[in-house]
């Protein structure tokens, strides 16, 4: 929920800046207004940073995000080795002393972020040896002392991700702070807009792909022999019968999809009876169902 607002917030801040771009306001405009925006980005940052001392496996899952975008996730959030590189290949002209300045940025990012993926990487390993090196002791008098201890050590291992996920954010936003210094004020206007375009273009296609799935699962015929098993069939006169009752909505891989009437409840019907064709069929036929 804070993620949504902040969100809000910040498409309305890249809404002004590109406005002021786009009817070339003075460099003192731009300047106020990407202060802004860069404020704003400490903000999450200091969101993510309570939400991990929580919740540590929360903030690296990504789970408030799209699923494309959790594709892209590294600790938590955007690679800024990435970022420069959508700079240097799209913002556009550059002095040959900027490009070397954000050409060397992007060599110390890499390496840094190379450097906290192996230490997240150790933590991994660490934690599957303490979790593996119980199994065999199961059911032995000395058990139980032994799987208190190295549960605890488990979770302590499991709260030590938060360090790595700060110092990823505290990267991330050093590379902001330093790309606005190597840049003219109208560069760094733009590349802000560069990269918020960016990352909404991922979103939308994120969203586009589940709409497909969702689109599939709607325009299933459910009157086919193969379909139409006794488990999809009762699932379905149960949720025609029920469907006054229902909300007008799908709940799809962790997004919402909400429907016209019809639509909204044919898709909890497709969603379910789905499932349950589904299954019952692998389970008689015992072969892929298309």
């Amino acid at each position: 929920m804070e993620y949504v607002r902040w969100l809000e917030e910040h498409n309305k801040q890249i809404n002004e800046l590109r406005t002021a771009v786009h009817t070339h306001a003075g460099d003192d405009d731009l300047q106020n207004i990407v202060s802004t925006i860069m404020t704003h980005h400490e903000e999450i940052f200091r969101l993510k940073s309570l939400a991990a001392k929580s919740d540590a496996v929360h903030v690296l899952s990504g789970t408030w995000r799209t699923p494309l975008e959790r594709c892209f996730l590294w600790l938590g959030g955007f690679r800024p080795s990435e970022l420069l590189k959508l700079l240097v290949d799209q913002l556009e002209p550059l002095t040959e002393q900027q490009l070397a300045n954000i050409c060397n940025q992007q060599q110390t990012s890499q390496k840094s972020e190379e450097t906290l993926s192996q230490g997240m990487e150790a933590i991994q390993r660490s934690l599957a040896d303490t979790v593996a090196s119980q199994l065999g002791r199961a059911g032995s008098s000395s058990s139980s002392g032994n799987t208190a201890d190295h549960t605890a050590e488990a979770l302590e291992k499991i709260g030590a991700m938060e360090s790595f996920l700060r110092q990823a954010d505290d990267l991330r936003m050093q590379s902001l702070q330093k790309m606005q210094r190597v840049l003219t004020t109208r560069q760094s206007a733009r590349a802000l807009l560069l990269a918020s375009d960016y990352f909404s273009r991922i979103r939308a296609l994120s969203s586009l792909w589940i709409a497909r799935e969702v689109r599939a699962l709607l325009s299933l015929d459910w009157d086919r022999p193969l379909r139409a098993t006794t488990a999809s069939k009762q699932i379905r006169d149960h949720a025609v019968a029920g469907a006054a009752s229902r909300p007008r909505s799908v709940l799809f891989n962790g997004n919402c999809f909400s429907f016209p009437a019809t639509d909204g409840e044919l898709g909890l019907v497709a969603v379910e009876a789905a499932a349950a064709a589904a299954t019952e069929e692998k389970h008689k036929t015992n072969r892929p169902v298309g």
